[in-house]
């Protein structure tokens, strides 16, 4: 079953934060990885902690982007998407505590 993905428009402004390129693996991997279960923990996709800001994580390369699924109508909605550097996590330039 293929979910529809949307994008918030926190996650958008998250986006133009990056580069056109940045901003084009970024998606292109968002497509590739969340299109089809969602759910399904990989090596990339992982469920974070219960009572973190975020339900889940895609890792693609050093940046994260942060969704929720809502499975009664089939939708992947990214919330969020930063830029990990060592232990810390950046949005927008700004460290965010998960």
């Amino acid at each position: 079953m293929k979910f529809t993905i949307e994008i918030t428009e926190e996650a958008i402004e998250d986006l133009e934060y990056f580069d056109k390129a940045t901003r084009v693996t970024i998606l292109d991997a968002v497509e590739r990885q969340l299109a089809d279960q969602p759910l399904q923990e990989t090596r990339n996709r992982k469920p974070l902690r219960p009572g973190s800001k975020f339900n889940w994580e895609l890792r693609v390369a050093n940046y994260r982007v942060f969704y929720d699924v809502i499975q009664e109508t089939v939708i992947v909605n990214v919330v969020a998407v930063g830029y990990k550097e060592h232990n810390k996590l950046y949005i927008r330039g700004q460290e965010v505590k998960l």
